[in-house]
């Protein structure tokens, strides 16, 4: 079984490079050796090395531009098509077809354009390659009008153009290439394809219907259908059409327990878990983020922990959306010193990292450090968006930072972030805390949305903390306006003005919200015991 190139090995060949004239094993060899195990880094940098002494690998050039596609570095593929030029190997047909593919799938489809009209040669892979390249970015009608004068098509061809525009969202005409496929080259690919793009659209009845007239299934149309149910909220269906699968694989096993987490389905997703491994499959790196969501979601630490001690186990390799979910998973079932120590070993976090630890701190009201954690991540490559937001504006309203919550919430437009009704809300919650009234119902007037249920409900929640009934009375008003609307005004509002005022010891005030109760047709919840009539025989 192969292993993983290391750092060493990498120096290793540099220096057997230098000392043998034809070192074995040959450098391409060792490059497509790291590409093909995932090690897409240490390809690129394997070359670079490579490069500085002097040695051009003209054959590894396809394999290194796949890479820098993968990653999504363009630069570096720039610099691999500069030397192509230099080299004369641009001509190459595998090169060029390469090229097309880099650029496309990094965003620049006017370069891959320009290298397609240049080469002087074609074959179909190249034409798939610049067609995949316009359908993936959208731009159906220049996809469709290559695809016309395509000398010959494969059922890639075909695939292209029925995914590129399910992608799009126009299933129609997914449909009408779908239904123009010669009959000698359809296959179970170009039936799952549409399929798919049914799914994917959210048109599940037009995906049941084609599914079930499908002469083969793979595996991979299965789980689709399984997670196209999942996703709509309907897990009676997903859970009745993965029990029809004949012959289940890891993909299979990984929808049904993604789909039970994502529909918080906990208990479920766990039980699936276990079940996939005792029909002796191995859980992979997908299996343990969604199994590890569950937990999160469950609050059940013995289970995350026990999750956690058979990833260590099977050796697999931990990923972001593992660490991820390892550091959500300890944050939500309040293990804060594990979630740090996995959260401070992760060297490339991504945003969702950052929001799980923030959150998780002010949660526990760790809320000074959730600031100086924001602060940490403002000074990092990744910059906040707008949950991080959500996160540090309400570990400020939680832990009475006032001053640093204004300051913090002034940053969004820094960031290019667009303040939401969500972030008013816990600006308005910040302000209210602090007793800082006047200013939050200012801050209400000039939002640039209408306020919701949600606005009014925070600063009400304050009037009655801080006894302010003329506040109240504004609300009221605003609450009254003509173009408010008020039959959809929650009745919990009117609750809360009435004890506001029954608080203050305006009595008057008090009984006419209840009257406004009374005649919205809002009833007090009658109370209930929660001892049964056996139970209360057994206790006598």
């Amino acid at each position: 079984m192969l292993t993983k190139p290391t750092p060493i090995s990498i120096q290793t060949t540099i220096r057997t490079l230098k000392n043998k004239p034809n070192p074995s094993p040959h450098p391409t060899s060792t490059i497509r050796s790291c590409i093909s195990q995932g090690a897409l880094k240490q390809a690129l940098q394997l070359y670079t090395l490579i490069r500085r002494i002097g040695t051009y690998q003209h054959n590894a050039l396809p394999s290194l531009l796949k890479a820098c596609a993968s990653l999504s570095i363009p630069h570096h593929g720039k610099a691999l098509h500069a030397e192509s030029i230099k080299t004369g190997t641009v001509f190459n047909v595998m090169v060029g077809t390469s090229l097309i593919g880099m650029y496309a799938k990094t965003g620049d489809i006017c370069f891959a354009r320009k290298v397609f009209d240049e080469m002087p040669d074609r074959n179909l892979i190249t034409w798939n390659a610049m067609i995949g390249g316009y359908m993936g970015v959208g731009d159906t009608k220049t996809g469709s009008f290559l695809f016309d004068r395509m000398p010959d098509k494969t059922v890639v061809t075909w695939i292209e153009m029925i995914d590129g525009h399910a992608k799009s969202g126009d299933t129609a005409t997914a449909r009408q290439f779908f239904d123009r496929v010669p009959a000698e080259i359809e296959s179970v690919a170009t039936w799952t394809a549409m399929v798919d793009g049914y799914v994917r659209n959210g048109e599940m009845d037009a995906a049941r219907e084609l599914f079930e007239a499908m002469p083969r299934r793979n595996f991979f149309v299965w789980s689709c259908m399984t997670s196209g149910y999942f996703k709509e909220g309907n897990v009676k269906e997903a859970e009745a059409i993965f029990d029809r699968i004949p012959v289940r694989n890891l993909v299979n096993w990984n929808s049904l327990i993604s789909g039970y987490a994502q529909n918080g389905c906990c208990e479920e997703a766990l039980d699936a878990f276990r079940k996939m491994q005792a029909e002796g499959l191995d859980p992979d790196g997908v299996s343990f983020a969604s199994a590890l969501s569950a937990c999160a979601q469950l609050g059940c630490l013995d289970a995350g922990q026990k999750i956690h001690e058979l990833l260590i186990r099977k050796g697999v390799e931990v990923n972001r959306f593992i660490l991820n979910g390892l550091v959500d998973m300890y944050v939500k079932c309040g293990d804060l010193a594990n979630a740090r120590l996995i959260f401070e070993g992760i060297l490339e976090r991504n945003s969702s990292c950052w929001n799980s630890m923030i959150l998780g701190l002010a949660i526990h009201g760790e809320c000074e450090a959730a600031i100086e954690l924001f602060g940490r991540m403002e000074n990092s490559s990744e910059k906040p968006d707008e949950t991080t937001f959500m996160c540090v504006l309400s570990a400020c309203a939680h832990g009475g930072f006032v001053n640093e919550g204004l300051e913090i919430f002034s940053k969004m437009d820094k960031y290019g972030l667009t303040a939401s009704i969500k972030h008013f809300g816990c600006l308005i919650d910040l302000l209210g805390r602090a007793g800082r009234l006047k200013e939050a119902y200012d801050v209400i007037t000039k939002m640039p949305m209408k306020p919701n249920d949600t606005i009014w409900g925070a600063l009400l929640g304050a009037c009655r903390i801080h006894f302010d009934t003329d506040l109240a009375d504004l609300v009221l008003g605003e609450l009254n306006k003509p173009d408010s609307d008020a039959s959809s005004v929650d009745k919990s509002h009117y609750v809360s003005l009435s004890n506001i005022y029954a608080a203050s010891e305006k009595w008057e005030k008090a009984r006419k919200m209840r009257v406004v109760l009374w005649n919205k047709g809002f009833e007090k919840t009658p109370g209930h015991s929660l001892l049964s009539p056996n139970t209360i025989q057994e206790g006598q």
